[in-house]
């Protein structure tokens, strides 16, 4: 199980390179492994309207609810 942690953290990291934080320059990766084992990552989206940002953990769900994928095992946020 610890090699699949490593997997999520890693992927997690790669991800927050693509985060769009303009305002407060924090990026946030998340990676979360659906019950297939298929990884899903997500990013953090800011808004100049500062409630109307996504949260990266909430991105990655999203990706892989919207592809048919409807159990979580696990989730790494970085």
């Amino acid at each position: 199980m610890s090699e699949i942690i490593d997997e999520l953290i890693e992927a997690a990291k790669q991800a927050r390179a693509h985060a769009y934080a303009p305002y407060s320059g924090f990026a946030v990766g998340a990676a979360a492994l659906d019950s297939s084992g298929r990884i899903w990552t997500g990013v953090n989206m800011e808004n100049a309207s500062y409630p109307a940002g996504i949260c990266a953990e909430r991105v990655a769900l999203a990706k892989m609810v919207s592809a048919g994928a409807r159990k979580l095992e696990i989730i790494a946020v970085v």
